[in-house]
């Protein structure tokens, strides 16, 4: 069975505490399930089901080039409109281009084959398992990556191929298998610091330790979850000062801020709520010019933070701030419905801001 006690599950089942990432994949393991089968996978909204089936098929047709006249000078203009709706969180935005754009650029990296042709088509598969992972498709997700590393194969590019282990080390995040997800960081970092210099070689290990950082802290034994993460913050914010500010090359922003966030993130998977809000303090100052697929995640975690340590309140208006700056994420974070669904169930009085979040997030008051 898990390593959950009998009262902590209890707690989860009544809603006093959120079901947290790690003990998802604690249920999981324990009941031969997947992840997605204990915390839901996020539904598509029903103008969003021809994308996805259009999405599928563009993934089913890899090697094909089914638009012999698309370009390069198009496809990156696409992928310029594609980054500013990911950076906004237009998930429906991405969802809609995505399967278009992956055969123009398709078509263009079997027709060139140039090293740049193939980087843009394994940054779209990127882009993909990030849609995929958000909404925990599983099986998409899996396909997303499969091609990304095949993209990748096609033209030696070592920071394409860091960021594809970057990907791949997230599918093991998302679905459960946390010490494969940290082997292939591990073996990944060595690579990109064997074979990358400068900037490149900053933006590549330092992504592969946030990655690194977040998987460490959702393991079972907090003493090696401590000593393993970090082992990845020191990494990540050596990295982040070679790399300078935060930046957001091949759709991944990387800098001292993002490395923060993510700092901040792990503190709660480790079971430091209050190092975590220490950490989220100057959140304002520190989210300034990030893209909000940052921000609201940080102020979800901020939020779990709060309600850890007692403060509903403190919780309310950073999940409100959430909605407030990526409402179609807060729609479909995991930790974000959580936090709404164990406020609701402790609030025993009517609350305005509440009740309308847990409408939006279709969960009963």
């Amino acid at each position: 069975m898990t390593q959950l006690s009998a009262s902590y599950i209890e707690k989860i089942e009544t809603g006093d505490r959120p079901l947290t990432p790690t003990a998802a994949h604690q249920f999981a393991k324990a009941f031969g399930l997947h992840v997605e089968d204990v915390m839901g996978a996020a539904p598509v909204s029903r103008e969003g089901t021809t994308p996805l089936a259009e999405l599928e098929e563009a993934m089913r047709d890899y090697d094909i080039p089914t638009r012999p006249d698309a370009g390069m000078t198009e496809v990156a203009a696409l992928m310029v409109h594609l980054q500013q709706l990911r950076d906004g969180v237009v998930v429906s935005g991405v969802l809609a281009m995505l399967p278009e754009l992956l055969r123009k650029s398709t078509s263009v990296a079997l027709t060139e084959n140039s090293q740049s042709a193939w980087t843009a088509l394994s940054d779209l598969y990127s882009c993909a398992y990030w849609l995929a992972a958000r909404h925990r498709w599983r099986l998409l997700a899996e396909l997303a990556i499969a091609r990304q590393q095949w993209a990748v194969a096609q033209q030696d590019n070592p920071v394409s191929a860091a960021l594809a282990d970057r990907d791949r080390a997230g599918t093991y995040l998302n679905f459960g298998d946390i010490e494969r997800g940290l082997d292939v960081v591990d073996r990944a970092i060595v690579r990109a610091e064997t074979r990358l210099s400068g900037e490149e070689r900053a933006y590549s290990v330092g992504i592969l330790s946030l990655r690194g950082m977040t998987l460490a802290g959702r393991l079972t034994d907090k003493g090696l979850a401590k000593t393993e993460a970090e082992r990845h913050i020191a990494a990540a914010r050596a990295a982040a000062e070679d790399f300078g500010p935060d930046r957001t090359p091949h759709g991944l922003t990387f800098g001292p801020a993002n490395t923060e966030t993510h700092v901040l993130a792990t503190q709660v998977d480790l079971g430091e709520p209050r190092r975590a809000i220490e950490i989220g303090a100057d959140a304002d100052a520190c989210l300034q010019g990030l893209p909000v697929t940052r921000r609201a995640p940080t102020y979800i975690n901020i939020a779990r933070a709060q309600l850890d340590v007692g403060d509903r309140d403190g919780a309310l208006e950073s999940v409100s701030r959430a909605w407030d700056a990526a409402p179609e994420m807060a729609r479909i974070h995991p930790m974000g419905r959580e936090v709404v669904r164990v406020l609701s169930s402790m609030h025993r009085r009517s609350n305005e801001k509440l009740v309308k979040l847990a409408q939006m997030s279709g969960i009963p008051f």
